[in-house]
């Protein structure tokens, strides 16, 4: 009886514990899909096809019940995807960030946290990735931090006390971004995944650190 009661308050534990880690999965997937369809948005084009597949999605989803008659659910959800489409703002226009990015023909923009340069205060930047070179801008679009992509040797996102932290070294150098808050982990890791997809010199770290412990 002692062991199965122990049993069932160890999985209790464990539901509990893996509850807060879906919880924060589900409002970041929930906050980078907001900023997807902002992306999108800034794209006239591509903002416009967007309604107009929504749209037709949604008529489709409340004519498909009526003809089978199988599911009202359906025709509901498709009539608020077809309102949405209609009740969707206009595509907006090109951003500060959007305007800096193909200056510097970067195609790739991240949230790098805050970077500290020096003894300055710390403050939050955005990471404009290209084939050559890696920025690290401030709120001013001014450079803070500028990496040659081809002398990058690792990207890697590593836990520390504070939050998380996302270390690129290249050369004899290292450059360190701080991630806080409730997406820390998820923010890092993702700019990690970003810049070893982006810079194929990145990833070679890792093979070298696995021959030598072995």
């Amino acid at each position: 009886m002692s062991t199965t009661a122990h049993r069932e308050i160890t999985q209790e534990q464990a539901s509990a514990s893996r509850f807060p880690n879906f919880f924060i999965h589900i409002l970041f997937a929930l906050s980078w899909l907001s900023r997807n369809l902002l992306h999108l948005r800034r794209n006239p084009r591509s903002w416009q096809l967007f309604r107009v597949a929504l749209g037709l999605a949604g008529a489709a989803l409340v004519i498909l019940p009526l003809s089978l008659w199988y599911s009202w659910t359906s025709g509901i959800v498709g009539m608020v995807m077809f309102t949405a489409a209609i009740l969707l703002p206009r595509a907006i226009t090109e951003t500060p960030a959007n305007r800096k990015a193909r200056e510097l023909g970067a195609p790739l923009v991240l949230d790098g946290g805050k970077y500290q340069a020096g003894n300055a205060p710390a403050v939050a930047v955005q990471i404009f990735v290209s084939a050559e070179n890696i920025w690290a801008l401030d709120s001013r679009f001014q450079p803070l931090l500028v990496i040659p992509a081809p002398e990058i040797s690792s990207v890697r996102a590593e836990e520390s006390s504070a939050g998380w932290n996302l270390r690129i070294r290249w050369l004899d150098h290292v450059a360190e971004f701080s991630y806080r808050g409730i997406f820390a982990e998820l923010l890092a890791r993702r700019a990690e995944s970003s810049l070893r997809a982006a810079l194929p010199a990145a990833p070679l770290a890792a093979p070298k650190r696995r021959a030598a412990g072995a």
